[in-house]
């Protein structure tokens, strides 16, 4: 183990719908990672085909999945939201993948792996030395549980051959990443709403205070609430798809139609539980439970095609789509039905989410609240996170924060970068500390 290579610190944002990477070089230079093509960040997923042992990651990993899908045979197995385990006994367990056996935790090793070798191959070095970036909890109100989640990251981390592995907020991490364009001191509240958590922080920045080797000073308060992207796209998926199936459906003996298969259906990293012998023997048997048989026939193709992926990723694209447009957006049921869909409205997706955007806008007020600081002393409400752009959430902390500029940043790279600022300034640091101790 040389210093030369722990000079140089990889800002890993391992995230529960996308992953980045960035480097800061020995000049001072921010390199982001192009983990895909010329994409800063790529899926957090993974694919076991059926046949052959090439695992597909990312983009790569849904694109196989969904075109299996599509021909009615997936020829293997999905991975995603992985990132979700963390923290639960699940890590600890083993899951079949084509027939063997192979636990979760060595499945995030493996995608740490490929992440470390698609950045050295771009940089061109071996890098040992990683900045993980982390929610403000990984589990609500469980400090046990939560310890846990980062003692099982930073041993995956290791097992991917990372010597030295180091911990910063994934808020914080944003806010470094914003310093670098800031030009007089500022109090920012960061707002990170992520694939599984929304984390947010006040801070002070400004162009002298970057500097500084230690900025526990200027973070006024963290706060954090296990609510992201993942969970918007399980709402939308049970609030407009699963009623095509049977969701809310009532049956002959006047009840409703038991939902669990729907919640399992909706859930990304819960999905292959639906697929389960037993799962399948227990839909089937639901029958009994509907009026409408039709519908329940929905279930069965779903089920038996394996479609659970397929129909979420369609729900996430609609959701992106009527954020971005402002407009109605089409679920493409297609696979399901021919010339079946769902309709997704403004309206529609702020009434479903309206609960989830309204914890997540009052844990920001409790961070500022926590600061000590009134809404009018917040400059600027800083934006990151890939699902910061869902317009419903950008419209209520508008109205909780009117005295702020609102400033929409990196979605998928900023934390990545700011880890990585974050792993340079810790390595001046420690070579400022050196250097005094050899003076004295």
């Amino acid at each position: 183990m040389t210093a030369r290579r722990h000079s140089r610190v990889l800002g890993i944002d391992f995230g529960t719908s996308n992953s980045a990477a960035a480097l800061v070089d020995d000049e001072g230079h921010l390199q982001v990672i192009p983990l895909e093509a010329h994409s800063p960040s790529m899926p957090t997923a993974l694919f076991f085909p059926t046949e052959g042992d090439q695992i597909a990651y990312g983009t790569e990993a849904m694109r196989t999945y969904l075109r299996g899908a599509q021909e009615q045979d997936p020829g293997g197995r999905l991975m995603r939201a992985i990132k979700s385990l963390l923290g639960s006994k699940l890590m600890d367990e083993q899951t079949v993948v084509n027939g063997q056996l192979i636990g979760f935790f060595d499945i995030v090793v493996l995608f740490f792996k490929e992440l470390k070798a698609r950045s050295e191959r771009h940089l061109g070095f071996e890098v040992s030395a990683a900045m993980l970036g982390r929610p403000v909890h990984f589990v609500d109100d469980h400090a046990d549980r939560d310890a846990l989640a980062q003692a099982t990251l930073e041993r995956a981390a290791r097992a991917a051959g990372f010597e030295s592995v180091r911990f910063e907020l994934e808020p914080i991490a944003a806010a470094f990443d914003f310093e670098r364009r800031v030009d007089q001191d500022t109090t920012v509240l960061v707002v990170d709403i992520g694939g599984g958590t929304s984390d947010f922080t006040v801070i002070q920045l400004g162009p002298e205070r970057k500097n500084k080797a230690n900025r526990a000073d200027d973070v006024l308060a963290t706060t954090g609430i296990h609510i992201g992207g993942t969970d918007f796209d399980r709402l939308l998926n049970l609030g407009c798809v699963m009623p095509h199936l049977g969701l809310g459906h009532t049956g002959p003996s006047g009840r409703e139609v038991p939902n669990s298969v729907f919640f399992d259906l909706s859930t990304w990293h819960l999905i292959h539980h639906a697929y389960a012998r037993k799962s399948l023997a227990q839909a089937a048997e639901l029958w009994r439970s509907y009026t409408d048989r039709h519908l329940h026939q929905r279930l069965m193709e779903v089920l038996k095609a394996r479609q659970g992926h397929q129909i979420l990723a369609h729900v996430e694209e609609a959701k992106i789509s009527c954020s971005m447009t402002g407009a109605p957006a089409d679920i493409d049921l297609d696979c399901v039905e021919a010339h079946l869909s769902a309709a997704l409205t403004p309206e529609h997706m702020r009434e479903l989410l309206a609960q989830q955007v309204g914890a997540i806008v009052r844990c920001a007020q409790a961070c500022v609240e926590r600061a000590a600081h009134g809404q009018q002393s917040i400059d600027v409400v800083y934006l990151t996170g890939g699902s910061s752009a869902l317009t419903p959430l950008v419209e209520a902390l508008q109205v909780a924060f009117p005295g702020a500029s609102l400033v929409k940043g990196d979605r998928f790279g900023g934390v990545a970068a700011g880890l990585a600022w974050a792993g340079f300034a810790a390595i001046q640091g420690a070579r400022q500390d050196q250097t005094e101790a050899e003076l004295l």
